[in-house]
C-alpha cells in the first residue's frame, strides 16, 4: 500500500469524539450477510464509544499478534492465502469470535496465488537487481530482450504511466521503464501492454525493492521493479537493449473470508469494519496486517455480540488481499443491491502498528487535493471522526490518499462512504513527520514490510495501542449514530 501523507489535520469536536469503522464481507457464492433477520430491541447508548475505547488496549490485542506469529512459525513462516498458515489463521479468528458469542460465517471465494522461481534483469552485460511484481506473467525461458524506453517521470508528469496518452507512439516490442506513483501497478502494466510494450520495469521512488502486485488486472505483460538508483541507471541508457527473465507460477485456489455481525442494531444500516487476514508468502505478516486483524478481534470481543448500538456492526477479515484485494472484492460483488445499500459506512484498518509510525487517516473529502480524489459522500465525516479519535489519545493525524492499495477499494467502487487508519508501509517518514510524531526521518515507516522480519517485535506498541483505541471509539460512534452520513 502506498503511504504518501500530507498536511496535518486539525481536530473537530464531535458529539462522540471518535473514529468509525465499517467493513463488509462477501463471497463469490453471494452469501447473505450474517446475523438475524431482525435486530434485538436494545437502545443505542451514547456512552458506548468512550467506554469501549477505555476497555481495549494494544497490550491485550498483542495476545492475538502472538498467536498469529505462532501460526506462521508452525506453517512455513507465513499465513498467505492458499496455505495451511492461512487456514489456521481463519480457524483462530473464528474460534475467538465464537467464544465471544458471535455467529460467524466463512464465505468462500476463488482466488489466485503467485510464486517466483527466478527473476533476472541485465543491461548489456551488467546485472541489475529486479523483483517480479506479483502476478506478473512469465517471460519466455530465454527472456525478453528489447530496448528500454522511458515514460516521463514526475514532476514532468505527476501521474507517470497511468494514462493511455503516456504511451503514445510507444515503439512496439520495447520495454517500458516507468516511475512508481499514484495508480495501481496493474494499471501501468495493462496500459503499457495495450500500447505494444513487451514488458514493464517500475522504478521505485527510493532505494528499496518494491514488494507489490499487479492484482487481477487483465492484459498485463511481464513486469518487474527496480530501485530508484537502478532506475536512474536504466534511464541514462535509454534505447539500450535489456534482457528481462522471469519464471513465475500462478495457481487457482479457494479461500475464505471471516464475517461476524452483532445481534443488536438495525441490519438495514450496517457499520462494517475490516482488516485483511492474509500475509505475503515472504513472511508472517504481523504488522501487515496482523495488527489490523488483532485490533478488530480486541474490539469485537470487548464490544460483545449484543452491544447497545443503533446500527448492526459487522466485523470482517478478508482473504487474499495480498493477491489483489480479492476477498473483499468478491464479497462486495456477491452482495445484492439491497445488501450493498445496507452498508452505511466502511472503515479499513491495514497496518496500524508500524515500527517507525505515521498517524494517517484516509483523505475522505480530498481536502489535501492529492491523488485519487475524494471517497463517496460521507467519507469526509469518517475521516474527521478518525482524526478526532487519534486526537483523543494525543496524536495529530495527517491525510493519506485513497490510492487503491487496500480493501477500501471495492467499497468505494460501490459508492459506500469509506475511511480508515494507517501507520505506513515502505515509504519514508519525512522530517516534518519525525518532528511531529517522533521516529526517524528518511527511514521507512515499516522497514520489514512484506519481509520475514515482520514479527511481533516489528510492531510499535505505543502506535498500536493508540490506533486500537481510536478504532474502538470510531466503531462505537458509528454504531450508535450515523450523524453526518447521507442516506444512499
Amino acid at each position: 500500500m502506498r503511504t504518501t501523507a500530507r498536511h496535518v489535520r486539525t481536530t473537530a469536536t464531535t458529539a462522540f469524539l471518535a473514529a468509525g469503522l465499517v467493513l463488509l464481507a462477501a463471497c463469490s457464492d453471494a452469501a447473505p450477510p450474517p446475523g438475524p433477520a431482525a435486530p434485538a430491541a436494545v437502545a443505542a447508548d451514547p456512552g458506548l464509544p468512550s467506554r469501549l475505547a477505555g476497555q481495549v488496549s494494544g497490550r491485550s490485542a498483542t495476545t492475538h499478534l502472538q498467536s498469529l506469529e505462532r501460526i506462521a512459525d508452525a506453517n512455513g513462516g507465513n499465513r498467505a492465502s492458499g496455505t495451511p498458515g492461512y487456514d489456521a489463521s481463519v480457524d483462530y479468528v473464528v474460534g475467538v469470535l465464537r467464544q465471544a458469542g458471535y455467529d460467524v460465517q466463512t464465505p468462500t471465494f476463488e482466488a489466485r496465488t503467485f510464486s517466483t522461481q527466478s527473476e533476472r534483469l541485465t543491461l548489456g552485460n551488467e546485472p541489475v537487481r529486479a523483483t517480479a511484481l506479483g502476478f506478473s506473467p512469465a517471460t519466455p525461458p530465454a527472456g525478453i530482450t528489447a530496448p528500454i524506453v522511458v515514460i516521463p517521470p514526475a514532476p514532468q508528469d505527476p501521474t507517470p504511466g497511468c494514462d493511455a496518452s503516456d504511451y503514445a507512439q510507444f515503439p512496439r516490442g520495447a520495454v517500458a521503464l516507468v516511475q512508481r506513483g499514484v495508480c495501481p501497478f496493474g494499471q501501468k502494466s495493462q496500459l503499457a501492454g495495450a500500447a505494444g510494450a513487451a514488458a514493464v520495469i517500475v522504478a521505485n521512488t527510493d532505494d528499496t525493492p518494491i514488494q507489490a502486485t499487479l492484482g487481477e488486472t487483465p492484459g498485463v505483460v511481464p513486469s518487474a521493479s527496480v530501485t530508484r538508483t537502478d532506475g536512474g541507471r536504466l534511464a541514462a541508457r535509454a534505447g539500450t537493449p535489456v534482457t528481462l527473465t522471469l519464471a513465475t507460477t500462478i495457481r487457482q485456489i479457494t479461500s475464505r473470508n471471516v464475517v461476524a455481525q452483532t445481534r443488536t442494531g438495525d441490519p438495514a444500516k450496517v457499520v462494517t469494519a475490516g482488516a485483511h487476514l492474509d500475509s505475503v508468502p515472504e513472511g508472517p505478516g504481523i504488522n501487515d496486517d496482523g495488527s489490523g486483524t488483532a485490533a478488530l478481534l480486541e474490539i469485537a470481543t470487548r464490544m460483545g455480540a449484543s452491544p447497545p448500538v443503533g446500527q448492526a456492526v459487522r466485523f470482517a477479515w478478508w482473504g487474499a488481499e495480498e493477491a489483489g484485494l480479492v476477498g473483499s472484492t468478491k464479497y462486495v460483488e456477491g452482495l445484492s443491491e439491497a445488501d450493498r445499500r445496507a452498508i452505511a459506512v466502511y472503515l479499513n484498518f491495514d497496518m496500524v502498528g508500524s515500527p517507525n509510525p505515521g498517524y494517517l487517516a484516509y483523505d475522505g473529502d480530498n481536502s489535501d487535493n492529492v491523488g485519487e480524489g475524494p471517497g463517496p459522500p460521507g467519507s469526509g465525516v469518517l475521516e474527521q471522526v478518525l482524526v478526532d479519535g487519534l486526537a483523543a489519545v494525543g496524536v495529530r493525524a495527517q491525510g493519506t490518499d485513497f490510492d487503491g492499495r487496500s480493501d477500501y477499494g471495492p467499497f468505494i467502487e460501490a459508492g459506500i462512504p469509506s475511511g480508515g487508519l494507517f501507520t505506513g508501509a515502505e515509504e519514508n517518514k519525512t522530517a516534518e513527520q519525525a518532528q511531529l510524531w517522533g521516529g526517524e526521518a528518511g527511514r521507512a515507516y515499516d522497514p520489514c514490510y512484506h519481509q520475514r522480519c515482520d514479527r511481533v517485535s516489528n510492531v510499535d506498541q505505543v502506535a498500536f495501542d493508540r490506533n486500537v483505541k481510536a478504532m474502538a471509539t470510531g466503531i462505537g460512534r458509528f454504531g450508535v449514530s450515523l450523524d453526518g452520513i447521507p442516506p444512499r
